[in-house]
C-alpha cells in the first residue's frame, strides 16, 4: 500500500509522540571558521602559515583556505551546542597564543588590501595532493582575482542521528532503501533552503559595509554611500559577501546544476566539470611549463561550485565528493551563507546555531517539491534583493505563484510554523533554549534593527568612524580575551600534539608518491 506524503502539520503531529519524539535528539552539527591574518594595523598578514601550529594539509582542526594568511579552524562533529561551542573557542585561543603580534580580522569582508599580488597562496607542501591544493588556489586566482577569496564566512554543517532516520522511513518510507530515503530527504531540504534561504542573510548577515580597498580598480555597479575616508556601504545591505561582489561565480549561473534528484545532482555536476570554457582556456592550463590552473572547464573541481548550501559525503583518500555521494549517498549539508558574526569572539553564538537547528529541520519536514527553472529565478531575485536591500522598509518578495508579499509579512508567516519545530525541539532536548532563539530572531523580522547588518552598520554611523578602526578594536579585544581563555574541552597539550603528529602526517604523504605531478593529475581526473 502506498503511503502519501504527509503535510508538515501532520509530520509535526507524529514526531510529537512519546514513541518518536527521543529519536529527535542528537542534531549533529560542526563549524568551519574562516578568518584572516592581520597585522596590528589591519594588514593582511604576509608571514607563512605559522609553524607552530602544525600542518595546514593535515591538522584536524588549524588549517588555511585560500590564502596562507586566511585561517580555517575546524570543530569535529558534536551533538552538543555547548560542546561544539567549546572546541571552537579552545582552537581559537590556541592560535591566539600563537599568533605573536598578529591578530584574526572579525568580520567578513576583507581588512585592508593592496592587490592581488599581496595575498599569498595557501602552501600545502611538496606531496602531489599539496600541490594540487595550491594548484587550485592559483585557478582562482587566475580565474576570478584574489581579493574575492579572502572573504571570510562561517560553515555550518548539519545532519539528523540515526535514530531519526530510521523512525521517519518507518512512517514516510513506502519500504524503500534507507539510504536512498535520507538522500531523498536532504535533497528536499536544500530545495526549501533555495526558497526560504533568505532569511540566513537577512538574520546573521553582518557585511553591509566594507573596506573601499577591497574595490579598488574593479568595476561594479552598486550605489555606494561612503562613510570616513574609505568605508563604502549600502544603508539597507544585509550581507555584501553574498552579491555578486561577493564569493559568487556567474559563469556558473548557466550550469543548470540540479537538486531533484542525487542522480542529477552528481550528473550535471560531472557535466559542469566537464564542460569547457573557452573564457578560462585563455589563461592556458600549462604555460612554459608552469601550471596555471588545474584545467580549463567551468569548474576545476567540485569545490568550485559556488552555493549557499551543499549535499555532503565524507570522501576517502584521494576519492571525488561526487564519487562519494554517488557511492554511498548524502552524510550531512553544509550551510555556507552565515556571515561571520562580529559580534562573538569565535564568529557564532549558541542561539544562531539553535535557530539554524530549528531553520533547518523546518526545511526538511516541510514538503518539498521539484524545484522548476521559474522557481529557481524567484528564489534567486528574492536573495539577491535581500542581501542588497534586505532591511528596507516595505521591501516585497515574490511567493512562487504570482503574489507578492512584504518581507516582515511573509516572514512572519515562516516563523509561525518555525514556532512548532521550535517547541518540538524544546520538548525533545531544549529546555526552551530552542523558544528562546525563535523569538529573538522573530523580534529582528519585526525590527531590522536588530539584525546583525543593522547593528554593525549603527555602530559605524554612531562613531563616525572607518570600518577599519572598528575591525581593529574588536579584534584587539577579541585578542586579549581569547589569549586569557582557559580551556573549555581541550588542554594545550592536545593541540600541541595534534601539531606534531600533523607534521608527521605530511611528511609520510610526502614521502608515498609514487608517480610525478602530470601522472597524479591524469590519474585523478581520469577517475
Amino acid at each position: 500500500m502506498t503511503k502519501t506524503t504527509l503535510t508538515l502539520a501532520e509530520r509535526l503531529q507524529a514526531w510529537q509522540t512519546p514513541a518518536r519524539l527521543p529519536a529527535i535528539k542528537g542534531i549533529r552539527r560542526g563549524i568551519e571558521r574562516e578568518s584572516l591574518r592581520i597585522t596590528p594595523d589591519g594588514h593582511l598578514a604576509q608571514t607563512g602559515h605559522p609553524g607552530v601550529l602544525g600542518s595546514a594539509l593535515t591538522h584536524a582542526n588549524i588549517t588555511t583556505d585560500f590564502s596562507e594568511s586566511l585561517m580555517e579552524f575546524i570543530t569535529p562533529v558534536s551533538d552538543s551546542v555547548e560542546i561544539l561551542l567549546a572546541q571552537l573557542s579552545d582552537i581559537h585561543g590556541y592560535t591566539m597564543r600563537h599568533l605573536g603580534e598578529e591578530q584574526l580580522w572579525p568580520l567578513s569582508m576583507p581588512c585592508l588590501l593592496k592587490g592581488d599580488d599581496h595575498i599569498p597562496l595557501a602552501r600545502y607542501g611538496s606531496s602531489n595532493v599539496g600541490r594540487m591544493k595550491t594548484l587550485y588556489r592559483q585557478g582562482l586566482h587566475h580565474r576570478y582575482g584574489s581579493r574575492m577569496q579572502v572573504i571570510s564566512g562561517v560553515h555550518f554543517n548539519f545532519s539528523m542521528p540515526d535514530s531519526f532516520w530510521s523512525e521517519w522511513h518507518q512512517l514516510e518510507g513506502n519500504g524503500g532503501c534507507l539510504q536512498d530515503f535520507v538522500s531523498d530527504k536532504y535533497l528536499g531540504l536544500i530545495r526549501n533552503v533555495y526558497r526560504f534561504g533568505w532569511l540566513i542573510p537577512y538574520l546573521f548577515g553582518a557585511s553591509p559595509a566594507l573596506c573601499g580597498s577591497f574595490l579598488a580598480g574593479r568595476e561594479h555597479q552598486l550605489p555606494f554611500e561612503r562613510l570616513g575616508k574609505g568605508t563604502l556601504y549600502l544603508p539597507y545591505a544585509t550581507s555584501l559577501r553574498l552579491s555578486d561582489l561577493g564569493y559568487t561565480n556567474n559563469a556558473q549561473a548557466d550550469l543548470g546544476i540540479s537538486l531533484n534528484s542525487l542522480d542529477e545532482y552528481v550528473s550535471s555536476l560531472r557535466r559542469a566539470i566537464g564542460t569547457h570554457a573557452p573564457e578560462f582556456a585563455k589563461i592556458g592550463v600549462k604555460v612554459d611549463g608552469e601550471y596555471r590552473q588545474l584545467n580549463d572547464n567551468v569548474l576545476q573541481i567540485e569545490n568550485e561550485l559556488y552555493a549557499p548550501i551543499r549535499p555532503k559525503r565524507t570522501a576517502e583518500s584521494g576519492e571525488k565528493p561526487s564519487e562519494a555521494l554517488a557511492t554511498r549517498g548524502i552524510e550531512y549539508i553544509e550551510v555556507r551563507s552565515v556571515d561571520v558574526n562580529p559580534f562573538s569572539a569565535v564568529g557564532i553564538d549558541a542561539g544562531q546555531i539553535r535557530f539554524l537547528d530549528t531553520f533547518l529541520l523546518w526545511c526538511l519536514l516541510t514538503p518539498s517539491a521539484p524545484l522548476t527553472e521559474e522557481e529557481i529565478a524567484l528564489n534567486r531575485r528574492n536573495f539577491n534583493k535581500v542581501v542588497l536591500e534586505g532591511r528596507k522598509p516595505g521591501l516585497e518578495l515574490e511567493v512562487f505563484g504570482g503574489d507578492t508579499l512584504s518581507l516582515k509579512a511573509l516572514g512572519e508567516r515562516y516563523f509561525g510554523e518555525l514556532k512548532e519545530v521550535a517547541a518540538l525541539l524544546d520538548a525533545c532536548c531544549g529546555r526552551g533554549c530552542y523558544g528562546k532563539a525563535h523569538a529573538q530572531q522573530l523580534a529582528a523580522i519585526q525590527d531590522p534593527n536588530l539584525t546583525l547588518s543593522a547593528r554593525v552598520l549603527d555602530e559605524l554611523q554612531q562613531s563616525g568612524q572607518d570600518i577599519l578602526p572598528f575591525g581593529l578594536e574588536l579584534s584587539k579585544r577579541y585578542q586579549q580575551q581569547l589569549q586569557q581563555s582557559r580551556p573549555r574541552y581541550w588542554e594545550d597539550s592536545y593541540f600541541d600534539e595534534e601539531g606534531a603528529r600533523s607534521g608527521m602526517r605530511q611528511h609520510k604523504i610526502e614521502q608515498s608518491d609514487t608517480s610525478g605531478f602530470d601522472e597524479f593529475l591524469q590519474n585523478y581526473f581520469g577517475q
